[in-house]
């Protein structure tokens, strides 16, 4: 029996009463109209919203730019965890509106929701920027508070990401229609703001400012939570000019019952004696009405080209994670400004602004006055296809990238490089069958060999013999090293002698991309060398090799220095991108102390600028992609199916990010080789979502409106037909 029929009979249309029987009521008072903007038909507290939604996405996008160095270089994880955390971090802030949309539909309402999770959000940046204090606990305190953070600030984003928007539209009457329409353009204007102002900004408060010594992420953390406790407050600053609509019920559970209930009802029915019906959701009209079904089946339609979307995602989410890591082994220098890695994620919301208004007011016109049917869906197959130029783009950089970059000792393998510091000529020569025709030539004094030369072990760890020819002396030393590692023989005077020594070389300079610098120091005391405010280091004595220190990238021409007796200045010079320096500190009689520099690996040389084509083609992959993807979702679903739709849509976005994840943890690919792979899995993809679309016969408007949406003609001069009004859901 349907429960929304079952009094339909009973239904009493005129009732008798008495007047005496009535107590009188009191006059309603009259409903205050809310204040307006400057005399327009726009409600004030849409400004409150407006400015609350910049706040929120500049907070957003500002914490999530920094996000992938964060864990790369402040909490040491390599390069596929981080890219797993990050990807399933903004997978959860896609699965969490759906709790947020339950709680502001079935409970609080869209006001206190926003404002509670917004309550969340906050402690998850306080929690956040206190994780990324270098002196607040080791690393196991930070790790521990950094997931808590993040997973509170997923809660807080994705929880409000319904709410937000829709009570902003709440806030219209239904005569200022078109107002409305203009203010969903401003809100989602300023998104797009919020996220290009933040995504060039945080990553300047990170790497140009220093605390502890270090890139000063808590400051990068600290400035987007700060922007979401002002969200917090300008929104709850209006709260008394809002239009608050209690509860309605949450479509999203409803369709879900309703669909339940058919599948369920379908089996308990499987005799061959019931006879069947036409649809499967017909199964569910036992329990609900029929224009619900209705609504459910054109829902089901639309949902079923949405199995192929999360690939498109996974690829378009890669800015911020891959992406990025790339990025920091590139050169940022433009000439006429120096880019930071993870400022190039900039160019994804600049670039959507421009493409927008030249897709549609541009290209899409000229495509359609060549005859051409451009339907929404051959768009989103053509959007599919960029973003896999994109990445087959991307390939192609890293390859080159690859190029450029010294290759890495591998098992059994050692790099060496010889650093001569006395003052004549060196002869090296490795004692062995395997290496003796490695090191023959001769080395000038203060000049070091021109590459790293490959020694060859039998073992993981081997002790070399090295013959040392200086003058008329023959020297033999022995020095143990270890596989996979780099390693500088450093020779220096010892008296009338020489002397060597082996130092281990940093073993990630080629891989994080980090400018590093480090000191050998041969006068007869401890030098001080201060490299920034906040970073200094200690050289010993008498060739005394300091640890590597990561440096900006940048000019350093007068460094000071101290020792016990004596202040002074060294010219480090330019300092580039991804190079490891090795200083000589010495002391020439004519030119005084001075710093002798050489690169032990030389600075990228391939310019970040080559990733500007793959941003723009993904970019205009995503215009094409997701503008018209959301167009024609709702153009072919009931009007009642638009939150289920959107909740849907979220969901293909947090599926996509949890394919990255499983293909980051799992692949084993070199970086080049995935991102072939992701271009080539969206290529498979977009040809069935492309067959799919072929046999999709789009759904016209005024086939969607039930019964009840449709006028009934007049029949006789002046009679007026009469409808049952029916509750609808």
């Amino acid at each position: 029996m349907n429960p929304f029929q079952k009094n339909e009979s009973k239904e009493t249309l005129f009732s008798p009463v008495s007047i005496e029987d009535v107590p009188p009521r009191p006059p309603s008072p009259p409903k205050k109209p809310s204040p307006k903007i400057c005399g327009s038909n726009y409600p004030l507290s849409i400004a409150f919203i407006v400015v609350n939604e910049f706040c929120e996405r500049f907070s957003y996008y500002g914490m999530k730019a920094v996000l992938i160095l964060y864990f790369l270089y402040f909490l040491h994880w390599n390069e596929d965890t981080s890219t797993s955390i990050y990807h399933a971090f903004s997978s959860l802030c896609y699965f969490t509106p759906i709790l947020g949309a339950a709680i502001a539909d079935s409970w609080l309402g869209k006001f206190k929701t926003i404002i509670y999770l917004s309550l969340v959000y906050v402690l998850g940046h306080v929690i956040k920027s206190l994780g990324a204090l270098p002196i607040l606990g080791g690393q196991v305190v930070h790790t521990v508070l950094s997931l808590v953070g993040l997973s509170l600030i997923a809660l807080g984003t994705g929880g409000i990401k319904p709410c937000v928007a829709a009570f902003g539209g709440d806030q219209f009457e239904e005569k200022h229609a078109e107002e409305r329409t203009r203010y969903f353009s401003v809100f989602y204007l300023s998104i797009n703001a919020g996220s290009l102002i933040s995504t060039f900004i945080t990553p300047m408060l990170r790497g140009d400012v220093q605390c502890f010594g270090e890139d000063c992420y808590a400051l990068a953390f600290g400035v987007p939570g700060l922007l979401m406790v002002i969200a917090l407050a300008v929104f709850a600053m209006g709260s008394k000019i809002y239009n608050k609509p209690p509860p309605e019920g949450n479509i999203v559970a409803q369709v879900f019952r309703c669909i339940w209930f058919a599948i369920s009802n379908r089996f308990k029915n499987r005799s061959g004696d019931i006879p069947k019906r036409q649809h499967w959701l017909d199964w569910a009209a036992e329990k609900y009405p029929k224009q619900l079904i209705m609504d459910v089946k054109a829902l089901t339609r639309v949902l079923f080209l949405y199995i192929p979307l999360p690939m498109f995602w996974a690829l378009l989410d890669q800015q911020g994670s891959r992406w990025t890591l790339q990025a920091i082994r590139m050169n940022g220098n433009l000439g006429f400004f120096v880019l930071q890695p993870d400022q190039m994620q900039v160019l994804n919301p600049l670039l959507v602004l421009i493409f927008i208004p030249l897709f549609d007011f541009v290209i899409y016109r000229l495509v359609s006055k060549c005859g051409i049917n451009f339907s929404s869906l051959r768009k989103m197959a053509v959007g599919m296809i960029l973003a896999c130029l994109a990445f087959a783009v991307a390939a192609a950089v890293e390859i080159k990238i690859n190029e450029m970059t010294p290759a890495q000792p591998g098992p059994q393998e050692v790099f060496l490089q010889v650093l001569n510091l006395a003052d004549d000529d060196v002869k090296v020569t490795v004692v062995g069958n395997e290496n003796n025709s490695l090191l023959i030539e001769s080395i000038k004094s203060f000049q070091k060999t021109p590459q790293y030369s490959k020694l060859h072990l039998k073992t993981k760890s081997q002790n070399f013999h090295f013959h040392l020819k200086y003058h008329n002396l023959s020297l033999y030393t022995e020095h143990s090293v270890q596989e996979k590692n780099w390693y500088s023989l450093v020779i220096r005077e010892d008296g009338n002698s020489i002397s060597s020594m082996m130092v281990k070389d940093t073993e990630s300079k080629t891989i994080n991309g980090m400018t590093t610098v480090r000191f050998v120091n041969t006068l007869h005391k401890d030098v001080n060398i201060s490299l920034s405010k906040d970073t200094s280091l200690n050289v010993g004595e008498d060739y005394g090799v300091s640890a590597y220190r990561t440096v900006q990238r940048g000019e350093y021409p007068a460094v000071h220095c101290r020792t016990e007796d004596k202040n002074f200045s060294l010219n480090l010079g330019l300092l580039d991108f991804g190079a490891a320096y090795l200083f000589v500190i010495t002391n020439n009689t004519n030119e005084g102390l001075q710093a002798w520099k050489t690169e032990d690996i030389p600075a990228n040389k391939m310019s970040i600028a080559w990733q500007l084509p793959q941003y723009a083609l993904v970019t205009a992959g995503e215009v094409m992609f997701s503008v018209t993807g959301l167009e024609f979702s709702y153009s072919q679903a009931p009007s009642s199916m638009k939150s289920v739709l959107q909740a849907a849509w979220l969901l293909t976005i947090a599926v996509g990010n949890i394919i990255v994840l499983v293909v980051a943890q799992f692949s084993g690919l070199v970086q080049w080789a995935e991102f072939i792979l992701f271009s080539c899995l969206l290529l498979v993809i977009c040809l069935i979502f492309s067959i799919m679309g072929y046999y999709y016969v789009p759904v016209k408007t005024e086939d969607m409106q039930g019964p009840g949406d449709k006028q009934i003609p007049h029949i006789q001069g002046n009679m007026i037909n009469l409808e049952t009004k029916k509750t609808k859901l």
